[in-house]
């Protein structure tokens, strides 16, 4: 069975915190939009949720086992696990369409806020996973999440977010220009 990951387990370090999957294949699914929101207060930040809906939204597709996945679960808990068509995968890699495919959503989420904000951190995660695949996966993310212009803090000298993985300090200029074309508009 296959877990499509769309925010910070795009990152091979930050996924490998929770389970061992396999290699991580880029794609893109249909019917999907990807916010910045909040869950619920269990959270001190504002992660990315995804819904159903008339977008698409880029990430990664992993394989994994039956203890990988109750590892996910856990992860991932605020959201609903649901699984997806393979019709709604849009990649040029070779996957077993006939195995599940599982994406945690969430039908309602609020905007993130002050004292729930977006963190820099969890963002740095989740694009350094997006450019270890390539620059033009990052800025479809950046161009496919909905919310930036939320409350936003730099929490990169005391990180905040308990799943901070694989951000180089080669990352850090990049992230920045990309986050802020989006952020000005």
């Amino acid at each position: 069975m296959y877990i499509f990951g769309y925010g910070s387990l795009i990152n091979h370090h930050s996924r490998t915190r929770t389970g061992q999957t396999s290699e991580a294949l880029p794609v893109t699914v249909e019917g999907i939009e990807r916010h910045w929101g909040k869950i619920d207060s269990r959270y001190t930040i504002s992660p990315l949720v995804a819904r159903m809906g008339e977008g698409e939204c880029n990430g990664v597709l992993m394989r994994v086992c039956d203890v990988a996945l109750k590892q996910f679960d856990q992860r991932e808990m605020g959201y609903q696990r649901i699984e997806l068509a393979p019709e709604q995968i849009v990649t040029n890699h070779d996957f077993d369409k006939r195995q599940p495919i599982w994406v945690y959503v969430r039908s309602e989420h609020e905007p993130p806020c002050e004292v729930q904000p977006i963190m820099q951190t969890y963002v740095d995660t989740v694009l350094a996973g997006c450019l270890s695949i390539s620059e033009s996966f990052a800025e479809k993310f950046v161009q496919t999440t909905k919310g930036w212009h939320h409350p936003l803090e730099n929490d990169r000298h005391q990180p905040k977010y308990g799943n901070h993985a694989g951000v180089e300090e080669s990352h850090l200029d990049h992230i920045d220009r990309l986050l802020m074309r989006v952020r000005q508009t």
